[in-house]
C-alpha cells in the first residue's frame, strides 16, 4: 500500500460526542436495566393511525409530497391551531411539515442565525439547540432557569439582550424539567422583544401534555408576539409514534419563506403516507384532547409508586418527564449517579447536568414516565430497595 497523507479534519463541534440518550439507553440494554432514560413511549400508537398509513401506502401515496407538506395536512393543522389558540393561520403561507421537531428547530436556526449572532438559551435545555446554533456561526448565551421550580428570570434575560441578540429559544412544556410558561411569561417576553429584531423560536412539541387543568400558552395565542415567532410541534410526541419523525413549524409568512429555503435542502419533503394518515387523523380530536389526563395518570401512578423511595420528586406540570433529587441517597455527581443506578440497581435515567452548556449539578436526574404502568411499577420497586 502506498503512503497516503490523510486530510486534516477540524471538527465544527469539538465538544460534542455521542448523546447522553444513546449512552444511557445502550447502558440500560447492556445491564438489563429498565430504561426510563430516553424520552419515548414503550407502547404503540392508535391502531387506526397505523391502519391509515398502511392504507395510504397501498393506494399508492408513496412518492414525494410537496416541499411544504401536503396541503390537506396543512389545512388540518391550521384548523386545529386556529381552534385551540384563537388564531388565523394560513395553511398555504404559514405552515411547513418537517421530518420531526428537531429538523424544524435546526431549519429555523439555520434560516435566521448568522455568524456572530447571539441566541439566548434557557438552561437546562434540549440538547439540539446549542449545536445547531454553533454550526450556523451563532453564539449561544445560556441563562439558567431558577432552581428548583425552573422559572424564567426575565430581568436576567433583559440584561443579556443587546443589538447582537438575534433569537430567544423557548420550550414549553419544558424538557427536561416539566415546567410550563404562564400567561405573564409570554406577556413579558412580548414586551421585551417589542421594537427589536429578535426572533422567538418556541419549541412546543409537548403542547398537549399539561397537567392539573393548566393551559398551554403557545406563542400562537399572542398576535403581536407571533409576528416574530416560529413555533415547532411534533406528531410523534402527540400520537406515541416518535419513530415516524414528523412535525411542523408555524410561522408568519416572512419567516416561513426563510424557513422553507433551508427546509428544502435539509429533507425537501417528509414521508407522504404518514402525512396522509395524520391528515385523516387530525379530525379525531379525542386522540390529543385525552392526552393530559392520560399522562397525568401516569405521572401520579409513578409518583405514588416512588413515595417510599429516598428520592425527592420535584413538581412537574407538563411533558412526560419527572425530575427527582437524590441527595438523600448519594453525594455522587449526577452523571456518576445515573451510571451507578443503571448498573447496580437496574433503572436507567438521565443526569440533568448534561442539559447545561457548562454543567450545573443540583443532584437531580430525569425519569421518563411515558411507559406502561407495569414498567413504572417495576422500576419503582427496584428504587425502593435503595
Amino acid at each position: 500500500m502506498s503512503d497516503i497523507t490523510l486530510p486534516q479534519i477540524q471538527t465544527k463541534l469539538p465538544n460534542v460526542g455521542t448523546t447522553i440518550f444513546t449512552i444511557m439507553s445502550r447502558m440500560a440494554q447492556e445491564h438489563g436495566a429498565i430504561n426510563l432514560s430516553q424520552g419515548f413511549p414503550d407502547f404503540s400508537g392508535d391502531p387506526r393511525l397505523i391502519d391509515a398509513v398502511t392504507h395510504h401506502m397501498q393506494v399508492g401515496h408513496n412518492q414525494y409530497a410537496p416541499m411544504p407538506g401536503l396541503l390537506r395536512l396543512r389545512e388540518a393543522i391550521a384548523e386545529k391551531a386556529n381552534r385551540l389558540y384563537q388564531g388565523s393561520i394560513n395553511p398555504e403561507t404559514e405552515i411547513t411539515v418537517t421530518s420531526g421537531g428537531t429538523e424544524a428547530l435546526y431549519a429555523a436556526i439555520a434560516a435566521l442565525v448568522k455568524e456572530g449572532d447571539e441566541v439566548i438559551v434557557l438552561e437546562p435545555a434540549y440538547d439540539s439547540y446549542i449545536p445547531a446554533i454553533k454550526l450556523n456561526g451563532g453564539i449561544p448565551i445560556p441563562i439558567p432557569l431558577q432552581h428548583p421550580d425552573y422559572s424564567v428570570d426575565w430581568a436576567m434575560v433583559k440584561n443579556r439582550m443587546n443589538l447582537r441578540t438575534r433569537m430567544i429559544i423557548l420550550n414549553t412544556p419544558h424538557n427536561p424539567t416539566g415546567a410550563i410558561l404562564q400567561q405573564e411569561d409570554l406577556e413579558t417576553l412580548q414586551k421585551l422583544t417589542k421594537d427589536t429584531d429578535v426572533i422567538v423560536l418556541s419549541d412546543e412539541v409537548y403542547e398537549h401534555i399539561v397537567f392539573d387543568e393548566a393551559q398551554h400558552h403557545s406563542v400562537l395565542r399572542y398576535p403581536d408576539l407571533y409576528q416574530r415567532s416560529m413555533a415547532v410541534f411534533s406528531f410523534g410526541k402527540t400520537y406515541h409514534v416518535t419513530g415516524w419523525k414528523l412535525g411542523y413549524c408555524i410561522a408568519p409568512p416572512a419567516l416561513t419563506k426563510e424557513f422553507r429555503k433551508v427546509h428544502q435542502y435539509l429533507t425537501f419533503a417528509s414521508p407522504t403516507p404518514f402525512q396522509h394518515a395524520f391528515a385523516d387523523f387530525l379530525a379525531e380530536k379525542e386522540a390529543y384532547e385525552g392526552l393530559p389526563a392520560f399522562y397525568q395518570a401516569k405521572r401520579d401512578l409513578f409518583g405514588e409508586a416512588m413515595a417510599d423511595t429516598p428520592f425527592e420528586l420535584l413538581p412537574t406540570s407538563g411533558t412526560y418527564f419527572q425530575l427527582a433529587r437524590y441527595a438523600a441517597i448519594s453525594d455522587k455527581p449526577d452523571t456518576e449517579f445515573a451510571e451507578w443506578l443503571t448498573k447496580k440497581h437496574g433503572v436507567a435515567t438521565i443526569p440533568v447536568s448534561v442539559f447545561y452548556q457548562q454543567p450545573v449539578d443540583h443532584q437531580v436526574v430525569r425519569f421518563c414516565f411515558a411507559k406502561d404502568d407495569a414498567t413504572l411499577e417495576a422500576a419503582a420497586k427496584k428504587l425502593r430497595s435503595l
